[in-house]
């Protein structure tokens, strides 16, 4: 009896040996945080810059939404998959720490091109190099972070969308104010280069699974396959419907924070400083409020059921439509702020519950590659075809609205976010029955 309770104690000591101390998760959380503002700062500055580059360069809304979104999602999709393998088997860390150098690094060549094709590489390079940021990181967490605590976890993480986004609408449009656009492309690339090293110093590599049940298969217990993976999430429909509807709201998400700036300049006059002053606040306001309150019911409601994940999102997302459509007619400013903070919380509480639901379709061994289907269904749709949707149909409505173009294109898409809600709607029927384990 005493060797048998010797035995387990051990057994429980190595247990909790393999998981990452209480205090340090924090900081790895921050760092990742951190990470992710430096991520969404990139990827967002070019919305509230779009206004001095069209003008310097004589770009079309097209050409600006191409640039916006397609240029960036083509290799950020693409390799998105690939990386997610290597990160299965090798340091996440390593990977993270090169990605984050790369995009920062293509973040700064933006600010010395001379053409919209140069500007249009650029953005490419910053997308091969972000290809390698979120994936990772997503499985990092759950690895620092048992089950019951993944969605706040996951939510925090994501305060890195509002807060970069702010930042890069911030420092955007105060830099480019100041001195030029180029400087402030610049500017952040080499702030987000010198943050690398200092990442890989800081971050160690946790063991996988640590916070799960022991794998009860060989398949498990290694290195899995990408056809495993995919094997895996094939027989899963509350997956794709996660990944669809994301990707449905992303549509709007993405394009609306390339879009609102020149929105806001060309439907209320305000010159490029009040814009990011005003549109910031709601970002950031808006955005962290929302994710964690997202997030928060995530944690309560969805381990004793799992649908709760999927349906959180669904109402808000039929909430926020109907705000948003109120917000892009008001014709008063104080009330627009009002009209947009509210769906703008609402438009981001998916991030805690619908990544959190992901991570708990596979094993630990899948949850990068799985990660990163998903991103590539959500980005490819939401960042490539969203902010181009957004301005090739604000040139085609040019004709008969002029400079309320903007305005109609967006009433227009405020579909997808119906589209969404629906497709969350019918994973939160499946996911009980999808969960691993």
């Amino acid at each position: 009896m005493k060797q048998s309770a010797h035995a387990a104690s051990l057994s429980e000591t190595g247990a909790e040996a393999a998981r990452p101390a209480g205090s340090y998760r924090f900081f790895v959380l921050a760092m990742l945080i951190l990470v992710y503002t430096f991520n969404f700062i990139d990827r967002q500055i070019i919305g509230i810059l779009a206004g001095p580059i069209k003008a310097e360069l004589a770009l079309t809304d097209t050409q600006l939404g191409l640039m916006g979104g397609l240029a960036f999602a083509l290799f950020y999709t693409a390799l998105g998959i690939p990386i997610a393998w290597v990160a299965d088997r090798t340091s996440r860390t390593w990977i993270m720490t090169i990605a984050l150098t790369l995009w920062s690094g293509f973040t700064a060549l933006c600010g010395l091109a001379q053409s919209f094709w140069q500007l249009f590489l650029c953005r490419l390079g910053v997308g091969v190099g972000e290809a390698g940021g979120v994936a990772p990181s997503y499985s990092l967490i759950a690895d620092y972070f048992p089950p019951h605590e993944r969605a706040r976890a996951l939510g925090v993480y994501s305060f890195g969308i509002p807060v970069g986004s702010a930042l890069g609408i911030f420092l955007g449009g105060w830099i480019a104010s100041a001195i030029d656009w180029r400087t402030a492309f610049i500017a952040v690339g080499l702030m987000g280069v010198c943050l690398a090293p200092l990442f890989r110093l800081a971050v160690r590599e946790p063991r996988r699974g640590g916070f799960d049940a022991a794998p009860k298969t060989a398949a498990e217990a290694g290195h899995a396959s990408f056809g495993a993976a995919l094997r895996t999430l094939a027989a899963k429909p509350s997956f794709w419907a996660l990944s669809f509807g994301s990707a449905s709201c992303s549509i709007m998400g993405y394009g609306l924070f390339f879009w609102l700036p020149s929105f806001f300049q060309r439907t209320y006059g305000l010159p490029l400083m009040d814009v990011s002053l005003f549109f910031g606040a709601i970002v950031l306001a808006g955005g962290v409020v929302g994710i964690w309150v997202g997030a928060w019911l995530g944690d309560r409601l969805g381990p004793g059921d799992p649908g709760a994940y999927a349906r959180i999102p669904a109402i808000a997302f039929v909430l926020a439509a109907p705000c948003y459509a109120a917000g892009v007619l008001s014709s008063w400013l104080p009330l627009t702020f009002v009209l947009f903070l509210v769906p703008q919380a609402l438009g981001l509480t998916w991030l805690g519950p619908i990544i959190t639901a992901v991570q708990h379709l596979v094993a630990p061994n899948m949850r990068t590659t799985a990660s990163a289907i998903f991103l590539f269904i959500n980005n490819l749709i939401g960042i490539g075809f969203g902010t181009v949707f957004l301005g090739a149909l604000s040139d085609v409505l040019n004709a008969r609205f002029g400079e309320e173009s903007l305005r109609y294109a967006i009433l227009t898409g405020l579909v997808f976010y119906l589209v969404s809600a629906s497709l969350f709607w019918f994973a939160s029927k499946r996911l009980a029955r999808d969960w691993h384990r």
